[in-house]
């Protein structure tokens, strides 16, 4: 379940920080509505190279799209297996 404050919570940031724990961000609302969250690092870390993978990803499958797919045969020569 999410934890959600709202962000005058802030005032007690070190409780606040406290509830921040590896893949259990805490959110904070302004006026009742979505504002911020709070992340560990290594969870920003590993969304930086999610998001960075997602892009190659794409990249190489409209590369693919504009010149061609390859084989697994040309693969397997690539790699010389």
């Amino acid at each position: 379940m999410p934890n959600i404050k709202p962000i005058s919570d802030l005032r007690n940031y070190t409780e606040v920080l406290n509830e921040v724990a590896e893949d259990s961000p805490v959110y904070l609302t302004r006026n009742g509505r979505g504002e911020y969250a709070i992340m560990k690092l290594q969870d920003l870390d590993k969304l930086k190279a999610t998001v960075r993978l997602l892009a190659k990803l794409e990249e190489g499958e409209r590369s693919a799209r504009e010149k061609g797919w390859l084989s697994s045969d040309d693969v397997e020569a690539s790699l010389g297996l």
